[in-house]
């Protein structure tokens, strides 16, 4: 008798309060006993571990122009960690694409930053704009992150979330081109939208 290797395909749904919900502490426990293989793009929303999606051309062409863009503008001002862990809380460590944090890369020598450390956080989205737009505003709001960004490549858009809350952003804005947008950390910097875009050819 064989066990099939393929997955059945039908579902079945189960309550929140049967799941375990894992902690930061298990998270890393995972990945140093090798439950979680190397090679595998995770991160841990909310207690629980997801995939991250593979990254297409474009998701990395926008990440690198905004990455440079904001360190062109900020220099030394802060720092820009790109697809690095931040710890929210006891059960979310996500991997931002971008987030903008106070100090220098020497201060995250022993830990991760943490939400007062956090002062914008960017998700490029061409293929996850609702999870992007749908649960991980509302997990970076309750963690009292005061910007988040989600750029969207396939409408060429930009959604900038302010104002947090115990439960969501109050504010939610879409930018379009050839609009500008400065942070509010950094009122006096001003980007492009079209500037942060792949080119359409």
């Amino acid at each position: 008798m064989t066990l099939s290797n393929t997955l059945p395909s039908h579902s079945f749904p189960l309550e929140p309060t049967v799941l375990k919900r894992w902690t930061v502490q298990d998270y890393h426990r995972m990945s140093e006993v090798g439950i979680l293989a190397p090679n595998e793009r995770t991160e841990l929303i909310a207690g629980h571990i997801t995939l991250m999606v593979a990254k297409g051309t474009a998701h990395v062409t926008s990440l690198h122009l905004l990455a440079n863009t904001l360190r062109d503008l900020l220099g030394s001002t802060a720092l820009i960690r790109t697809q690095d862990p931040i710890q929210l809380d006891d059960f979310s460590e996500p991997e931002p694409d971008l987030a903008i944090v106070k100090g220098n890369i020497l201060d995250y020598a022993d830990h991760h930053p943490c939400p007062r450390d956090v002062l914008l956080v960017v998700e490029v989205a061409d293929s996850t704009l609702k999870q992007d737009c749908e649960i991980k505003d509302k997990l970076y709001a309750q963690a009292g992150i005061p910007e988040y960004w989600v750029l969207d490549l396939k409408n060429r858009q930009l959604h900038i979330f302010r104002n947090p809350t115990a439960t969501s952003y109050t504010s939610h804005l879409i930018l379009t081109e050839p609009n500008e947008v400065s942070p509010l950390e950094f009122p006096h910097l001003t980007l492009t939208l079209s500037d942060l875009l792949p080119p359409v050819y």
